[in-house]
């Protein structure tokens, strides 16, 4: 496509308000490979509200393109706050947990950060699960299930980081979302409950069984919830503080296990 037609799509997509005209221009035109009729079906999906994401099939994650399909939680930026405090804690080898996994950008991120590890994802959604499965491939296993309960029995007490970005969303606040996320990603990836924390508070009940002594549980939170989620797992028994990285806007609890 010439600059003029490029120039026109960002335009087009600007109107539409696109905040990245000329950025999302450049991915749909590589999307429609030089086939003109898909390159107008890219666009008019773009144009119709659809997520960047869900059109080009996959979201960019801690310098990996990560397959995402339709209703599959997108992965974020701020989530690479997680990635960075687990991967601190990990060696080759290591035994980890994706839990909630999405679309397994975690599990993805820690693999081309440490290297190989013995690595679990689960999640609830059987969506997520497929296309998860898809992303690790044979370097991991991905499970389906309600959080704890899919995992392997080896992985009982044995575990040395659980890395979990679990909806944290409160109900109530769910429709103020932006209409990419409220009105096309799955709820249960959302929805975290009256107070945003029901999954942190299972998690903090039954996370002290799946880990090693001094093993750490490491999940993201908002920001205005990172105190009431540390308190949780404190009172659970853990060693917990909150751990923020403000070039990407992410804040996470590191829970660690007594050795």
């Amino acid at each position: 496509m010439t600059a003029p037609a490029r120039d026109a799509l960002a335009a087009r997509l600007r109107a539409a308000g696109s905040v990245f005209a000329e950025d999302e221009a450049d991915l749909l035109l590589e999307a429609g490979d030089g086939d003109p009729a898909r390159l107008r079906s890219v666009v008019q999906r773009r144009l119709g509200g659809e997520p960047l994401e869900y059109v080009l099939g996959w979201a960019a994650f801690d310098g990996h393109r990560i397959r995402v399909t339709s209703g599959v939680f997108v992965p974020r930026a701020r989530t690479t706050v997680v990635v960075e405090q687990a991967a601190r804690r990990l060696q080759r080898y290591d035994r980890v947990v994706d839990l909630c996994c999405g679309a397994g950008a975690i599990s993805v991120a820690l693999l081309g950060r440490v290297g190989a590890l013995d690595l679990v994802a689960a999640d609830i959604d059987s969506d997520a699960v497929d296309v998860a499965a898809e992303n690790i491939g044979d370097r991991g296993i991905v499970v389906a299930g309600d959080l704890f309960a899919p995992l392997p029995d080896r992985f009982r007490g044995a575990v040395d980081v659980i890395a979990v970005n679990a909806p944290y969303v409160p109900t109530g606040s769910i429709a103020t979302m932006p209409s990419e996320a409220r009105d096309h990603e799955h709820r249960v990836a959302l929805d975290g409950g009256v107070d945003g924390l029901d999954l942190h508070r299972r998690i903090a009940a039954g996370a002290g069984e799946w880990l090693r002594p001094g093993g750490s549980v490491v999940i993201e939170v908002s920001e205005a919830q990172a105190a009431a989620s540390c308190a949780l797992f404190a009172d659970a028994g853990f060693g917990a503080s909150v751990e923020s990285d403000d070039e990407v806007d992410g804040t996470c609890i590191v829970a660690t296990r007594p050795a």
